[in-house]
């Protein structure tokens, strides 16, 4: 099982959504509620985040691909975790 880091922005509708996209996801499938999802605040990690090459939230990785930027939507956050739970 693979780790997700998840960059986001207090106050962000678009990061708000993702969230509960998530949480929606990990009651249909409790096998999500395994992966650990390791979430930035952006500006209170502004070193890391500028480390990464990425211009919106919420923005999903998976080591070094970013597998998600932008507006999110049900089935582009289940690709995201569905990725993170293969071998």
């Amino acid at each position: 099982m693979k780790e997700i880091t998840y960059f986001y922005l207090n106050g962000c509708p678009y990061c708000k959504m993702a969230d509960e996209m998530i949480a929606e996801l990990i009651n249909e499938n409790p096998e999500f509620a395994r992966i650990k999802i390791n979430k930035i605040e952006e500006r209170e990690n502004a070193e890391l985040a500028n480390s990464y090459d990425y211009y919106y939230v919420p923005c999903l990785w998976i080591g070094d691909e970013k597998l998600h930027e932008g507006v999110p939507t049900k089935d582009k956050i289940r690709s995201v975790l569905s990725a993170a739970l293969e071998e």
